[in-house]
């Protein structure tokens, strides 16, 4: 009796009747639906479709009806793309198709524009004043670790497949699902809104203080800090409108001036640079006048003296002289001292003042108090600084990380370019903006730095006086890079918008997912600018900064919790090509992101976590019915209820598919699973994650063996625990084996825990042990294809390595046809083992007569690259050989082997009345004759019968040509898997589908199909798919 599997004891005819057959089979058998036929109807049916399948692969020509060949399925995807356009004119032509992009032009200069803001110009110098150089260096380093943390998370999240234009949006979104996503894709479009608003009334900054204070249509806004807000206001809405319009009219000049705003910056920058050595020991363009150890202003040099009349005027209204006035000396001091002077020192410690203190040298309170509340012409402090608010106020200079990725769709090389120049665009900003702290240190003077709107300067801008040759080279530069950014934000927030109410994600935001009759998301465009005009309205840039911060900082808070969530959770889905990234890395970005958030401004950073929280739950009550495949749905698999219905929702996405393991496991008669070594292979397969069920069964009467069932799960259980195989186990007693097998596929698991893949054994012995071994082996996989499940035969099982071992070498993949992609699949998750993680992966496909091999390897090549696997990658091409008579000899032979069986069979039932004779014949004889009498008969019975079968079988020597066929390629395929992959650690190759007949000569054969093509292989695994896509390219 086979010890593989046991089954019931049947009709000992070997030919049985047809619809037994089918009732031993469990009616799952959903596609075969020409039972009715006569075998000779379907062999002659078969033979016809046959006449388009190439020689070499009759053996899947079942499998080709519904699953493609790999050369048909790799052309197929080979071109296809899948990203959004980018923002284009709708008056203009359709163009030519662009050359795709580098990493220079599509990923580097596009970060560069967008880093570089109006905060360096206008914020910086103030920022280094306030905070001293030391300090200054910490909150620029703090800001650029928090954008190089989230761009090794993004460029890991990017490179995880094909990422469709949209930024953080949809990298969020299709990583954490559609509630994160919509909530971090609506910060994401305020937080651009917001910095449109900011850089509107930085340039409305730059105009009116430094190039045209005379346009102020509120008087002398140096004396009024209202005056000052209120002209930003107003001028901040009429360059609001004008820059809406021009968004509305043509985004092709918004595009065209994108390239002169980038010029702009990296002129500016290159100025200030060649200006700070160009002024190394100083100039005498800038002096500033100093009463005691305040700064003054609006004080001419020439009348910077004590004993002038302009001064004594101020100070001595009335007769009655300040007692500050009269108690310390007027003096002019140099403001550009430059590199060599020393002035660094001065600059190291910091001088945070609360709002109304006098800036001035030192600490003392004698001189930043304002005791008397009179502050003549005293520069004061027009806002109270701490080292956080800093932070918050220069964090908008380092964000616009997002924008290669944005551009993803026209990039010749994503995957490569988005890493590559994002990390490069930031180390080249960092390091610009770190030296700029400390060359500013070493060449303003302190008091300059600290003043943030040049008024002891006569209104000028500090940075522009240090660049060379000229100021205005900053000024006009500043202005129309400001004026880009603006234009940009503008631009690209409606658009995100309309993506988001395009995924219908959250339902309110409907009407904004139309377009005008132009493509314009008009509606979305209004929205944005109304959003952007209660911006304008707070009319300051250190109160818009620190608010569009914490947006920012939110969302990128949410790529790093992104990154870490799938790199925990180890989904198959998860292969990024850039390798280097970490989890712990991700948790440190998301620290910083909430720790400067809540340091920078706590109330703000509740109104951005707020405006999260409640746009979450409400997609989550009133929208969120997409499937994207999100991280948090794999978090559900180690959950309970909430969990369990949550995963019950529908089938998963392909990016969340992973084998969810049923091991069927053949105790023998001592209860221990007879193959140890396929819990090994289970655990290797999940490397530690998600579960596993290991399922044996019993025959016999549960009411009579309930103890024996106890005893075998104990034992189930204690292998399962020495091979650290996570999950549960069960015993299953049947009154047959085959029908207990499908009870289990068909039943076991609960909702989202379900299992999708099966293991079962090789039945070794099949040949010996006769149908009953190899039936219910068949009948299983049937059921298992019925399920549609996943289906995995290890072949040689004993040889395969301990879960404790490494082993080096080479794993096979023989893809022949297209099974969903988990030939592709199950290779990657054992490489997540430590016992093959030292494995090269090789893949071998098979082209046919018409395929062009060499495109075919490059499509290939190419397909890997998108899914992240790294693979050599081998075209076979197999010659149309004809039928050698090693063949026909093999088919001979298999058919001869089915014919004596089943004559067999047929004389079981002579045998069995020849016996029940000879008993009734001893019966009748005394009790003394010797019972060895009637041997000779039934022995000369059972010769005769097999006589008969011999000449049976020898009389009918020609082959039939469909099994012909069939073993054709079963050679065929072997010799070439033997000569290229016999020393390999293990063979993966497909499953060939079983016979659609339910006959005992069909089933035989396939069983001898297997074992030819697997013949001289030590260790192999066969794989069947279960019918759906289970690897992705896309992320």
């Amino acid at each position: 009796m086979p010890d593989r599997f046991q089954v019931t004891k049947a009709d000992e005819d070997t030919v049985l009747d047809y619809h037994q057959d089918e009732s031993a089979s469990g009616k799952l058998l959903g596609d075969i639906h020409d039972e009715t036929l006569d075998s000779g109807d379907i062999h002659r049916a078969e033979e016809n479709q046959k006449s388009n399948i190439d020689p070499n692969l009759y053996l899947y020509d079942d499998d080709l009806a519904t699953r493609p060949h790999i050369s048909t399925f790799i052309s197929s995807i080979a071109n296809y793309e899948n990203t959004i356009p980018a923002a284009t004119d709708p008056d203009a032509k359709p163009p030519q198709p662009s050359a795709r992009m580098g990493t220079l032009i599509g990923v580097f200069l596009p970060c560069i524009q967008n880093i570089f803001g109006v905060i360096l110009f206008i914020r910086l110098t103030w920022v280094v004043g306030t905070a001293g150089a030391v300090c200054g260096f910490l909150i620029v380093l703090t800001c650029c670790c928090v954008t190089m943390l989230t761009a090794i998370s993004m460029s890991a999240i990017a490179t995880n497949g094909v990422v469709p234009a949209g930024g953080s949006y949809f990298m969020i979104s299709r990583s954490l699902g559609p509630e994160f996503g919509g909530a971090v894709g609506m910060l994401f479009y305020t937080g651009t809104t917001l910095a449109a608003a900011m850089y509107i009334v930085g340039a409305v900054e730059i105009v009116l203080t430094y190039m045209a204070p005379w346009a102020s249509i509120f008087g002398d806004f140096t004396k009024d800090a209202d005056a000052m807000y209120n002209n930003f206001r107003v001028y901040g809405t009429v360059l609001l409108i004008f820059m809406g319009l021009i968004v509305f009219v043509g985004v092709k000049f918004v595009n065209k001036f994108a390239t002169v705003a980038l010029a702009c910056v990296i002129l500016s920058i290159i100025a200030v640079y060649v200006g700070i050595f160009d002024n190394i020991h100083g100039n005498e363009k800038l002096y500033m006048c100093v009463l005691g150890k305040r700064l003054l202003k609006d004080i001419p040099i020439d009348n910077c003296t004590k004993d002038d009349s302009f001064m004594r005027d101020i100070y001595c209204p009335n007769n009655k002289c300040d007692d500050y006035y009269l108690n310390n000396n007027v003096s002019k001091v140099k403001g550009i001292k430059g590199l060599a002077s020393g002035v660094f020192y001065d600059n190291v410690w910091p001088s945070f003042l609360e709002k109304g203190q006098f800036i001035s040298y030192g600490h003392d309170s004698i001189d930043i108090e304002n005791i008397d509340n009179e502050s003549y012409n005293q520069i004061m402090a027009d806002i109270t600084t701490t080292f956080t608010l800093l932070i918050g106020i220069f964090f908008p200079s380092v964000t616009g990380i997002m924008a290669g990725s944005n551009r993803s769709g026209d990039l010749a090389d994503a995957q490569k370019s988005i890493p590559i120049g994002t990390i490069c665009a930031i180390l080249t900003t960092s390091t610009v903006y770190l030296s700029s702290v400390l060359f500013f240190a070493g060449t303003v003077d302190n008091l300059l730095l600290r003043d943030k709107f040049g008024q002891s300067i006569g209104g000028k801008l500090v940075v522009a006086n240090i660049a060379w040759p000229n100021q205005w080279v900053i000024l006009i530069g500043s202005f129309l890079s400001t004026l880009g950014a603006g234009l940009q934000s503008l631009t690209g927030a409606p658009r995100l918008l309309q993506a988001i109410a395009r995924d219908e994600i959250i339902p309110f935001l409907a009407p904004f997912a139309k377009s005008s009759k132009r493509g314009e998301p008009t509606r979305a465009l209004l929205l944005t600018i109304v959003i952007c005009q209660c911006g304008i309205l707070l009319g300051n840039v250190d109160l818009l900064a620190p608010l569009l911060s914490m947006f920012f900082l939110m969302c990128y808070g949410f790529v790093n919790l992104a990154c870490a969530v799938q790199t925990l959770l180890r989904t198959p889905n998860w292969r990024p090509r850039f390798k280097f990234y970490h989890w712990s890395l991700s948790l440190i970005g998301l620290t910083l992101c909430i720790s400067v958030m809540i340091m920078t401004s706590w109330y703000f950073a509740l109104i951005a976590m707020g405006m999260a929280i409640v746009i979450y739950k409400y997609i989550e009550y009133r929208g969120a019915e997409k499937e994207w495949g999100d991280g948090i749905r794999g978090m559900a698999l180690t959950a309970a209820r909430f969990s369990l219905l949550r995963l019950e929702e529908g089938p998963p996405h392909t990016k969340n598919w992973r084998p969810q393991i049923l091991v069927l496991s053949k105790l023998n008669d001592n209860l221990l699973p007879k193959y140890r070594k396929i819990f090994s292979f289970a655990t290797q397969l999940k490397a530690g994650k998600g579960l596993t069920i290991c399922v044996s069964v019993l025959k016999g009467d549960h009411t009579k063996i309930a103890n024996k069932a106890v005893d075998a799960k104990s034992t189930l259980r204690k292998y399962m625990t020495d091979e650290k195989v996570k999950g549960f186990c069960d015993i299953l007693v049947a009154q047959q084996i085959g029908e207990g097998l499908s009870s289990v596929i068909q039943t076991i698991g609960l909702g989202g825990m379900k299992p999708n893949t099966v293991i079962i054994g090789w039945p070794y012995s099949w040949r010996q042990e006769g149908r009953n071994s190899w039936r219910t082996f068949i009948q299983t996989v049937r059921t298992v294809a019925a399920c549609h499940m996943a289906l995995m035969v290890p072949k040689g099982i004993n040889f395969y390595p301990e879960s404790n071992h490494k082993i080096g070498g080479n794993i096979d993949i023989w893809w022949i046809v297209h099974d969903g992609g988990l030939l592709m699949l199950l290779p990657f998750l054992l490489k997540q083992h430590r016992t093959w993680r030292n494995c090269k992966l090789r893949i071998f496909t098979v082209a046919q007569i018409e395929d062009n091999s060499i495109q075919m390897k490059k499509d290939l090549k190419t397909f890997l690259y998108h899914l992240r696997i790294e693979a050599d990658v081998e075209v076979v091409e197999m010659n149309n050989s004809d039928i050698s008579a090693y063949t026909y000899e093999r088919t001979l032979m298999m058919e001869q082997r089915n014919q004596m069986l089943r004559a067999l069979g047929l004389n079981k039932k002579e045998n069995s009345k020849v016996e029940s004779h000879n008993d009734e014949k001893r019966n009748s004889i005394d009790s003394d004759a010797p019972e060895e009498t009637d041997a000779p008969e039934t022995t000369s019975s059972k010769d005769e019968s097999t006589e008969k079968a011999d000449s049976k079988f020898k009389s009918n020597v020609k082959p039939d040509e469909f099994n012909v066929r069939r073993m054709h390629t079963a050679i065929k395929l072997n010799e070439v898997i033997v000569e290229k992959s016999q020393d390999a650690q293990l063979v993966i190759m497909n499953l060939p589908g079983p016979p659609r007949e339910v006959r005992a000569e069909r089933e035989s054969n396939y069983m001898e199909f297997l074992e030819v093509l697997t013949e001289g292989l030590e260790k192999v695994l066969m794989v069947r798919g279960g019918g759906r896509e289970v690897i992705t390219i896309y992320s």
